[in-house]
């Protein structure tokens, strides 16, 4: 007789995979929960969806069926800046357990992004056309209402002017030729779950980075690639900390990779070369 059936479960890495590998339904808030699995192997990704569903529901209870958008924005307000308490992490805004959002719900404190993938599914959840953001240097929440668009930021709780957005342009107004008031409509587009989710990591990426954490900063690179796969630079960037690892074979193969789709690039004997001298260390 046949044996059982084996049904080990996936690994975190797998799991992630798995679930970004498609457009269709991608499912953000669990992409980003698992995300948290770096951090702590053993998280429950499922349970914390289940936190954010209670919270919905809690929601849902405060807000009348006929109510108008409007009410509805105001009442979600006061339930997730108010009553829940979610703000920004203002003193440690560089703590990595910004981006992990079974921290964030457990401590009400964030940074933009982690606040605003949690604001936009309350939003959704209460009837609301929320999106996400990716404005230059902080990640925003556009809500279309019948009398217009509202600009909320997640961080502080504010809704923004069109003044409030171009002074917050100020620091990269030459990246749009030094035009006094950048077109705002590009930069206001919704972003993709795919783009949101990218930009989760590389936050991770940037604070890993500067911490000089290799471990870490290669299973963010990990997920970073499976992300977005057509990234060469992000494989770049992983086959030089692989490599700095000692784990070579990998670096090789996340090297070649980049070479083969950037043959001519400026980086490209620089990389070479460090694969080589760190073969011979190793």
């Amino acid at each position: 007789m046949p044996g059982p059936l084996d049904l080990q479960a996936p690994t975190a890495a797998a799991y992630f995979a798995a679930l970004v590998a498609d457009e269709a339904g991608f499912p953000l808030l669990e992409a980003a929960i698992a995300v948290g699995q770096d951090e702590d192997p053993a998280l429950d990704v499922q349970g914390v969806l289940v936190q954010v569903d209670t919270l919905a529901a809690r929601l849902l209870r405060r807000i009348p069926a006929d109510a108008a958008p409007l009410q509805r924005l105001r009442l979600l307000n006061r339930y997730f800046f108010g009553e829940l308490g979610f703000a920004g992490n203002v003193n440690h805004y560089q703590d990595p357990r910004n981006s992990y959002l079974h921290e964030v719900l457990r401590t009400r404190r964030g940074i933009p992004i982690t606040l605003a993938l949690l604001y936009v599914e309350l939003a959704t959840r209460a009837g609301l056309a929320a999106h996400g953001v990716s404005f230059p240097g902080h990640f925003l929440v556009k809500l279309r209402l019948p009398a217009g668009e509202v600009i909320v930021d997640p961080f502080s709780g504010r809704s923004l002017s069109r003044e409030d957005l171009i002074e917050r342009l100020a620091p990269w107004r030459q990246a749009f030729g030094g035009e006094v008031e950048p077109p705002l409509a590009p930069l206001l587009r919704a972003a993709t779950p795919r783009e949101t989710l990218a930009r989760v990591l590389r936050n991770l990426k940037a604070i890993h980075r500067a911490s000089g954490d290799r471990e870490r900063l290669a299973a963010v690179l990990r997920r970073l690639v499976a992300v977005l796969p057509r990234a060469w630079d992000e494989h770049r960037d992983l086959a030089w900390v692989l490599a700095d690892l000692g784990r070579l074979d990998e670096a090789q193969a996340e090297g070649a990779l980049y070479l083969q789709h950037r043959p001519g690039a400026a980086d490209a004997a620089a990389l070479r070369d460090h694969l080589q001298a760190c073969r011979r260390l190793h």
